[in-house]
């Protein structure tokens, strides 16, 4: 059971070209202020006036002008500007509203998808078909990722604990964002690309998680969803702009078999459960209240992300 019709040479060249270029350009916004300006608000504005109305117009043949695109763009963009002004505004990071931001912006990305799987599902496409310019197939896969992603939203933990380094680029970190919620996460997101956009899910969602994992495994610990925020807008901004690249200019699709489709939700949904039930496990042994306390802080993932700070 495969997952894509495996590219050549040139796929995979292609697709770490995407992957290195996301990570490169990640790297501009977060360690420069003018980069950060510049890719997240500059660029997004001259896009949405005279770009955007004609590459992502509603109902396009790219599928690109459905509401999730649009949604997801600015959604993404209002992370790393918000992201940004926690970072560089002086006092803004000692609010608790201002922490609390954070999470609920990743939360509402999170929903976001759950509930375009769940539409996924009411489509009733059982043997597969395009809607809006985009194959999908229905299924119990949709309904199982759908609930992986809720728990998701729920296991998301520790924010009162978000501190800025004291280097120059200033970054977010949220120590209590450790490796299995991340991998959870990615878990999960990666259904929900094959689920929701199949034949674009190689890139929209194994280069796109790899893009944001890698930097927050050995570039900057503890920033995960500040490269997140960023690498998502980059990758949308992108595709909303040349909507021909996942479908033309370097296509990689999928099997189109249920059997994949079921796989990956269900490796999505048992790691969800598995974290919130060693989470919750984790709260009652400590006598945590999930709102107001840290729950990793023992744990090495976490102090390394302090380390900095010392």
């Amino acid at each position: 059971m495969g997952l894509y019709e495996v590219p050549g040479i040139s796929g995979w060249a292609i697709m770490l070209f995407v992957l290195f270029a996301l990570m490169a350009f990640n790297e501009l916004g977060r360690t420069t202020r003018w980069g950060g300006l510049f890719l997240f608000l500059l660029i997004p504005i001259i896009l949405t006036f005279f770009v955007w109305p004609t590459t992502a117009a509603p109902g396009n043949e790219y599928g690109t002008g459905n509401w999730f695109n649009w949604v997801k763009t600015y959604s993404a963009l209002a992370g790393c500007l918000g992201f940004m002004a926690i970072r560089f505004i002086p006092g803004v990071s000692s609010k608790k509203w201002a922490l609390a931001f954070p999470p609920i912006i990743l939360a509402l990305n999170i929903f976001e998808a759950c509930i375009r799987d769940f539409q996924v599902y009411s489509y009733g496409a059982w043997d597969g078909a395009y809607i809006d310019h985009l194959w999908v197939m229905s299924g119990p896969w949709n309904i199982m990722n759908g609930i992986a992603g809720l728990l998701n939203i729920v296991v998301i933990c520790g924010w009162v604990g978000i501190v800025i380094s004291k280097e120059k680029s200033k970054d977010m970190l949220w120590p209590d964002m450790i490796w299995p919620w991340i991998i959870s996460y990615d878990l999960w997101n990666f259904a929900y690309t094959y689920n929701c956009i199949s034949d674009h899910s190689f890139y929209s969602g194994l280069t796109l998680l790899l893009a944001c994992t890698i930097p927050a495994f050995f570039i900057r610990k503890g920033a995960w969803l500040q490269h997140r925020a960023s690498t998502l807008a980059l990758w949308i901004m992108f595709i909303m702009t040349v909507p021909t690249f996942a479908d033309r200019i370097a296509p990689v699709p999928t099997t189109h078999n249920p059997k994949a489709f079921f796989t990956v939700s269900l490796i999505a949904l048992l790691s969800n459960l598995a974290l919130a039930g060693y989470q919750f496990y984790k709260i009652r042994k400590n006598k945590l209240h999930p709102l107001h306390d840290e729950i990793y802080k023992e744990t090495r993932a976490y102090k390394e992300v302090l380390e900095v700070l010392s």
